[in-house]
């Protein structure tokens, strides 16, 4: 269990329901209220200014930003060091409109508001090698999970609408402009580079890889070039977008992809072996900021390498019994699932077929559970998701599932990602676990309810905090195993276990780079020991760990704290399940203290 001292108290935390108290009266709460979201909706709005890409995921590029359906976001140095500036300017401008006279709604915007911007304000004043603001944040720019190059062509093919030519035309526009936020990495990575950052030659090794296979090779069979060209012939646009797809990829998109591998290629030579970020520039608290700002705690990282050991044991002494109750008795915990890994029942041929009857499966999965959910549930999200697989492009590098918000209005379905690179990574007494965690009632789910709730400002619904959406997913799995889903099914609740395992597995290896200075090939082998994680996938976590530190403690430190509160509530009389879920659900997105405040406020209302 969490201690709370571990958690951070944002300003006047004491102060949630003191409006009633100011001797103020409803119409200056409503007054500082609205004050209060015309500055974070100004704000908003000029964030959107400088994101195409979030305006086109949200659905917004229409209308008066129309144009920015043609356009993606200003990846170079200058543009990274607006941002820092905007973040110390929009922090300072909340902290001087100050709390006084907000209702109790109007406090929980303000305190969601200055965590995200106190915390982007931390790295902005010190770190100015983070990336922030475009992609997944971290201090390399371009990785094996993050850059253009990653994200771009998956963000076209999946977001960018084709229903129009004009929709055609933008998305030729951006595909030149694909060049220029390519560019504007590889300028990002020599400017972090004269300041002595630098990623690991892993890293290096594998990006110049996925950088090389989009490069290279038949401008038409790149996924950025089929896309229009496809969608253009499904809607009968004409205008052959295919072939001019393809010049521009031939010309300034190559040209600029080898501009990057050149870069990345010319840091290779003197790169380092060293996984962890203690060894960068202020290193040790750089990781002290990415803990607060992933997992919204102030925990340091003995405290969460301490936190993450004692629930190691205490999952492996769970999972050990159910192994034993199916005969496997010989071995650590993490030999006996290593067994299991390997065992041919539970593998999926590694073959086209075989991944379409896992993809099947996992369809079949949801069909399943998604009848049960009303039992927990008061409130059934509307729009619907599609389950995809991870663009082989890009599976190298890619984690192993993520998911994938929907546009606000609908119109675009949400999406649950796997990564097929190897069917063996996935046996199936683990799969459906991570299909509750990553669609239904996990981050689907959630991120739909939000989306889809008027009463919660765009501002916020647009947003997120992992600790709180990593969180949910890793409790909703239990809510999963509660409606019944392994009743006879005594291999999937050990992968249900196995997946809460792998969770505190990461708390200990993600301290241990970062913090205790553990190496890469350290960290594997720990993961693979002890969570049995299969060794092609350890590999790709330890990695992405090392790229995004941090993030991997959000999980299970959300989830702690989420099942803390359920525990606390079901103490108290009259205990009911989907009002506490409604509590926790119903305001979006928070960090943990902010949410602490808010679910004990609902349960005793």
């Amino acid at each position: 269990m969490l201690n709370r001292r571990g958690l951070l108290t944002t300003s006047g935390a004491a102060a949630l329901a003191a409006c009633a108290t100011r001797g103020a009266g409803p119409d200056a709460a409503a007054n500082a209220d609205m004050r209060l979201d015309a500055l974070l909706t100004r704000q908003f709005e000029a964030a959107l200014d400088r994101n195409p890409e979030q305006v086109t995921n949200l659905g917004l590029d229409k209308g008066a930003r129309a144009a920015q359906r043609g356009q993606l976001t200003d990846r170079s140095p200058a543009a990274a060091e607006l941002e820092r500036r905007t973040t110390l300017e929009n922090l300072a401008a909340l902290k001087a409109l100050g709390t006084a006279g907000l209702s109790d709604a109007g406090r929980l915007n303000y305190d969601i508001a200055e965590f995200r911007l106190d915390t982007a304000a931390g790295f902005a004043r010190l770190f100015p090698y983070h990336s922030a603001g475009i992609g997944r944040p971290g201090p390399y720019v371009v990785n094996q999970i993050a850059g253009a190059y990653f994200s771009v062509p998956d963000f076209m093919d999946t977001q960018h609408p084709v229903e129009t030519a004009a929709d055609a035309d933008a998305y030729l526009l951006r595909v030149q402009a694909f060049a220029t936020a390519l560019d504007g990495d590889t300028a990002r990575v020599r400017e972090n580079a004269s300041r002595g950052v630098v990623a690991p030659d892993f890293i290096l090794d594998k990006t110049m890889g996925q950088v090389r296979a989009l490069r290279d090779g038949p401008a038409e069979d790149k996924a950025i070039v089929r896309s229009l060209q496809r969608r253009a012939a499904d809607k009968g646009l004409g205008g052959d977008y295919g072939r001019r797809a393809q010049a521009i990829f031939e010309g300034p998109v190559r040209a600029a992809l080898t501009r990057q591998l050149e870069t990345l290629q010319g840091l290779r030579k003197d790169a380092v072996h060293t996984a962890g970020v203690h060894r960068l520039p202020d290193g040790e608290r750089y990781y002290a900021q990415t803990l607060r700002s992933n997992t919204t705690t102030s925990y340091g990282g003995e405290e969460v390498h301490r936190i993450g050991l004692e629930q190691v044991r205490d999952l492996q002494a769970r999972i050990d019994a159910l192994l034993r109750a199916q005969g496997y008795t010989r071995g650590s915990v993490g030999e006996r699932l290593n067994v299991l890994n390997k065992e041919p029942r539970f593998l999926w041929p590694n073959t086209d077929a075989g991944r379409a009857d896992l993809l099947a499966s996992l369809n079949a999965q949801v069909a399943e559970i998604t009848p049960l959910l009303p039992r927990v549930f008061s409130t059934m999200p509307k729009s619907r998701f599609e389950i995809r697989r991870v663009p082989p492009a890009i599976e190298q590098g890619a984690p192993g599932g993520y998911a994938q918000a929907g546009s606000l209005d609908g119109s675009r379905p949400g999406a649950y990602y796997i990564n097929l690179k190897d069917t063996a990574e996935w046996p199936k007494w683990g799969l459906p676990t991570l299909t509750y965690h990553e669609a239904v009632p996990g981050h689907v789910f959630q991120g739909s309810l939000a989306r889809e709730d008027s009463s919660i400002p765009l501002y916020r619904r647009a947003g997120g905090f992992a600790a709180y959406n990593e969180g949910w997913a890793l409790y909703a799995e239990r809510v999963a195993d509660e409606l019944g889903v392994y009743e006879t099914d005594p291999f999937g609740k050990i992968g249900y276990l196995q997946s809460y395992l792998f969770r505190a597995v990461r708390l200990v290896v993600d301290t241990g780079l970062h913090h205790k200075r553990w190496t890469r090939e350290q960290a594997i082998k720990w993961m693979v020991d002890n969570a049995a994680e299969p060794e092609g996938s350890a590999v790709r976590e330890i990695e992405r760990y090392c790229a995004m530190p941090g993030q991997a403690c959000s999980y299970k430190l959300g989830q702690t704290v989420i099942a803390d509160l359920r525990a606390e509530a079901e103490r108290a009389p009259g205990f009911d399940i989907k009002r506490f879920h409604d509590a926790v659900l119903q305001g979006g997105s928070m960090p943990l203290t902010v949410l602490q405040r808010r679910v004990r406020s609902a349960m005793r209302a």
